[in-house]
């Protein structure tokens, strides 16, 4: 088996009453890129959470680096080296740019510090203009920049991020996906969620797409774009 950093089992995962995932079975492996994909409300967010340890599941299993993770706080899931980058951003409006990046600063998982201060800024040419200015003064654009480039600063083993670039202009989410690319090259695993689907499978090893909280597709990013059916069919497009 390759060296698998992510496995999910069997997971159902419930909003009160409503069942959004049902029986999703999902895993990442070292040095993967998956793009994650669907239709709005077809459970996307719901699984990453899930897999955060955010949501807890009714039944099922999440394991990571094989260790049982469902039950336990997320900031576990976060000192095991996964690093996730939520829809919304979250960062810390009332901290500068320079304060957002090393308060997360911290060797990874294997003791790596590939991911330094300098690196980050070389990466984020953008930020390093800003580095005073708050959180809150930023574009759109910046803070997605700031958030990915804070969850760098752990030097994680897998990156999941949640709408890319939902939002952003054309210019800047082109940035986005120059990044998602250097993550990639840099042999970071990552989960990339987002509508665009021809950005996302240029990055991306392998597609997932849900549909009503059910995998409908798994393949390479070859199957998916030859097959336009399905794209129709689960992506609206």
């Amino acid at each position: 088996m390759p060296d698998r950093l992510l496995q999910a089992r069997g997971l159902h995962t419930y909003y009160g009453a409503s069942h959004v995932l049902r029986g999703v079975d999902f895993h990442v492996d070292r040095g993967e890129t998956i793009g994650l994909m669907g239709r709005n409300g077809m459970g996307k967010s719901t699984l990453l959470k899930t897999l955060m340890g955010l949501l807890r599941p009714h039944a099922g299993s999440v394991e990571v680096k094989g260790r049982a993770m469902v039950g336990r706080p997320s900031y576990e899931v976060a000192r095991l080296g996964i690093a996730y980058v939520p829809e919304g951003r979250g960062i810390f409006g009332n901290l500068s740019v320079q304060e957002n990046l090393l308060m997360a600063a911290r060797p990874g998982a294997q003791g790596q510090r590939d991911w330094t201060y300098e690196r980050v800024l070389a990466t984020f040419p953008r930020l390093q203009e800003r580095l005073v200015h708050g959180g809150q003064q930023l574009s759109g654009g910046e803070q997605q920049m700031l958030t990915i480039g804070r969850a760098l600063m752990t030097n994680p083993d897998l990156l999941i991020l949640d709408e890319a670039t939902e939002g952003l202009a054309p210019l800047v989410a082109r940035e986005i996906w120059r990044i998602c690319a250097l993550i990639r090259e840099s042999g970071i695993s990552s989960v990339i969620v987002d509508k665009a689907w021809k950005q996302v499978t240029q990055v991306s090893d392998r597609n997932v797409i849900l549909v009503k909280g059910e995998i409908a597709f798994e393949g390479s990013s070859a199957q998916l774009r030859s097959q336009p059916h399905l794209l129709d069919r689960y992506l609206g497009v």
